[in-house]
């Protein structure tokens, strides 16, 4: 089942990048939230772990609640992303970091954060503040140990994914936007993901957790 899932994901992904391309909201309705389910799934054929699962099915219920033009959707679907970064940061944490990629890395993605947020912060909603905030430093903080316990894809899958959302908030605060602004999240969102999971497939198994989230490699 692993290539009929992934060449699933690939026709999903194409017409939904397609669809926002032309402009067609209700192909990027249909398409969209078919990506993260069909992605699960074939990282679910490889032997995947359980947290990388949830992450992808936390990133499906954002995709459909950012779908619906309300603010609360809006929230909800923020609160779901959240939580799929919970499941990455966990999962990410059963590997071993790398001493010396964490402190290039570091002061750079701390760099990035303050940043963003101070120059956001004046243009965003009030009531979206602290909230873009929280979210900022989780998202930050998922793609910090992506790059030093995982390798170069996972790292670059967390970089992309900072670079997807950083686009929707700039939009959020109405800052001026590229041509087509939703197919360059679009792109970097189903590239950040995708990546995270060959990451993920590609690392030898993580250290056993303590919880059993993660599968053993003994028989």
């Amino acid at each position: 089942m692993r290539r009929p899932l992934a060449a699933a994901f690939a026709l999903a992904a194409v017409v939904d990048l397609v669809c926002l391309a032309a402009g067609w909201d209700t192909g990027h309705t249909v398409a969209k939230p078919l990506l993260m389910p069909l992605l699960a799934a074939y990282a679910a054929s490889r032997g995947a772990p359980r947290l990388l699962i949830a992450a992808l099915l936390c990133g499906w219920g954002g995709d459909t609640l950012l779908l619906l033009d309300a603010e609360p959707a809006f929230f909800a679907g923020m609160g779901s992303f959240a939580a799929g970064h919970l499941c990455y940061l966990a999962l990410f944490r059963s590997y071993d970091e790398t001493r010396a990629r964490s402190a290039f890395l570091a002061p750079a993605y701390g760099t990035v954060l303050v940043a963003t947020v101070a120059l956001l912060w004046p243009d965003l909603p009030a009531d979206l503040r602290v909230p873009v905030a929280g979210y900022s430093l989780l998202l930050t903080a998922m793609a910090y140990t992506a790059a030093t316990r995982l390798g170069l894809l996972a790292g670059l899958g967390g970089a992309l994914f900072v670079l997807s959302d950083s686009l929707i908030a700039t939009g959020v605060a109405q800052w001026p936007q590229p041509p087509r602004p939703d197919l360059w999240i679009m792109l970097t969102y189903m590239a950040a993901q995708s990546l995270l999971v060959t990451g993920v497939l590609g690392e030898r198994r993580p250290r056993e957790s303590a919880y059993g989230e993660v599968r053993s490699t003994t028989p």
